[in-house]
């Protein structure tokens, strides 16, 4: 039996996610994710695919999260031609979800490019347009949990719940390649929390060969809370970003964050725990993602929907978004992205982050290098479109509604898929988070042979007897996930500026920067003189 598994994301940082599977008679990815956070990072979007995309014959996808399913339009448009297989939910999210991305990158690297002229710099194209992803949704497959489905030959799959977002599932496989027992492989997904809005717990089978699982939060514990806790721990920092008196922005998932954000707020106005207040849903996807929502509630025997209050407002057009800056308080915008670093939260922020008024609700991860996790670990300056931007605002941070089971909830998962028979693999997580994971598996008693860390770019040979390391092409140095030349350049800058603001004197000035302009000139250490 000749398998071999190459993991070309999430590994070491959250985002990206692919695994490429092949055997002697086919290949597969699970996920084809886009990568977020530093600019280092981010840049692993633009380049080739290190596989040939007319190889793979299908794709099997977790949920519809940009960083699990992002890179699916290139991966069309590079060549790939097969199935993408995915839950019905899956599915009818991601006919929003990829053209929405499609024109968000054609925004960016347009607004990208006028600056770039103005730089003298060269103009950049978009990974991918909005006519790339509308193309690439033909090649959608939905089909439904605990069923098998045959995907090549030698493979078949199963979808399991995985309560992280509506249609969210771990994948079954179970692969042939030659004569004897087939193997088992589980990828987990993102695993949910429990206590959700839209789902049950988390389903998967026991006793698999080799066990994939996320490990984002695998270094965090987290108070499980009830609906009912977790919805007054929302009203209180509502309640106390309305005393504050300026606007409340919380920067949100589009799918499923905002959603579930919504059925509480639906909640704590009906009950009087919080006033009436005007919200704003300021993101397109957001808003037909909540269509589907509505949907699947309405199949589900609901009755009330919580997506209709008169204080409720749906933001379509540009330049309605433009219009809420005219707001100075008492309401509150719920805009992507969740991290802070796409789509029109930006503009919310750049316009609002140095009011003290203003409070900043964060709600979700936020990734090494973005924005977001900039302002959770309490930067004074920060840049947005080229621009400094003080931070005045209260930063808040509400980690109940985070989407992913914290340390105790993934030893749970894992615990409740024993047997493993041969190798536990830790992947989507922070390297810190994952060595905190694969610590507190050994307490509970996994043998540290059979728990790996993968690093991008690693491939293995996976048999029944184990898995042996084949060869390593490294996409990313780890130090680039959590902060790279771009993010020291932009603290650099603000740091100068602040050194600057605060001597007495423009003589004062002047020395510091001529002996900054002489350390630039003078020659590197080590380099020949000429």
């Amino acid at each position: 039996m000749a398998i071999t598994l190459t993991f070309h994301g999430a590994c070491g940082i959250v985002t990206g996610s692919c695994i490429e599977l092949r055997t002697s008679q086919t290949a597969l990815l699970i996920d084809c994710g886009m990568f977020q956070g530093t600019k280092t990072v981010k840049e692993l979007n633009y380049g080739a695919f290190p596989f040939d995309p007319a190889s793979i014959r299908a794709v099997l996808l977790t949920h519809a999260h940009i960083d699990h399913c992002g890179l699916l339009p290139k991966l069309v448009r590079a060549g790939f031609s097969g199935p993408i297989v995915c839950t019905p939910e899956t599915a009818d999210l991601l006919t929003y979800v990829l053209p929405d991305s499609g024109y968000i990158q054609e925004l960016e690297v347009e607004q990208l490019n006028r600056r770039n002229r103005r730089r003298g710099r060269e103009a950049v194209a978009p990974i991918y347009t909005r006519e790339d992803a509308e193309s690439s949704l033909i090649h959608l497959t939905p089909r439904p949990y605990e069923k098998w489905i045959d995907i090549a030959s030698g493979v078949r799959a199963r979808f399991w719940n995985a309560a992280h977002i509506l249609g969210s599932a771990s994948i079954e496989l179970e692969v042939r390649d030659g004569a004897g027992t087939p193997l088992t492989f589980l990828f987990s997904g993102d695993i949910g929390p429990g206590e959700k809005s839209f789902h049950a717990a988390p389903t998967a089978p026991s006793g698999v060969d080799y066990l994939f699982v996320e490990s984002t939060y695998g270094d965090r514990l987290r108070r499980r809370l009830t609906v009912a806790e977790r919805r007054g721990r929302f009203a209180k920092e509502i309640k106390a970003g309305l005393r504050a008196g300026g606007m409340i922005l919380i920067p949100s998932f589009a799918i499923e964050r905002t959603q579930e954000l919504l059925v509480d707020l639906d909640a704590l106005f009906h009950s009087g725990e919080l006033p009436a207040t005007p919200v704003f849903v300021d993101s397109p996807l957001a808003i037909r993602a909540t269509s589907v929502f509505a949907k699947y509630l309405r199949r589900n025997g609901d009755t009330h929907d919580p997506f209709q209050r008169p204080d409720l407002h749906f933001v379509e057009s540009v330049e309605q978004s433009k219009g809420l800056a005219r707001l100075h308080g008492g309401a509150i915008i719920m805009a992507g992205s969740g991290m802070c670093d796409a789509g029109r939260i930006r503009h919310h922020l750049k316009n609002s982050l140095s009011r003290s008024d203003t409070t900043v609700i964060l709600v979700g991860y936020q990734a090494q290098g973005s924005l977001g996790r900039l302002l959770r670990d309490g930067a004074a300056m920060v840049r947005i479109q080229g621009e400094e931007i003080a931070v005045a605002a209260r930063i808040r941070l509400l980690d109940e509604y985070s989407g992913h089971a914290d340390q105790a909830g993934l030893l749970d998962w894992v615990r409740g898929r024993v047997p493993v028979r041969q190798s536990i693999f830790l992947v989507h997580g922070e390297e810190d988070a994952r060595a905190a994971f694969s610590d507190k598996l050994l307490e509970a008693g996994f043998a540290k042979d059979r728990i790996l860390r993968p690093a991008m770019g690693q491939s293995m040979r996976i048999s029944g007897r184990g898995a042996r390391l084949l060869r390593i092409h490294p996409r990313l140095e780890p130090a680039a996930a959590a902060s790279d030349w771009h993010n020291a350049y932009a603290e650099t800058v603000l740091e100068l500026r602040r050194k600057l603001e605060g001597l007495k004197s423009d003589k004062d000035r002047e020395k510091v920067l001529q002996g900054l302009r002489g350390a630039l000139k003078s020659p590197r250490k080590g380099a020949k003189r000429r």
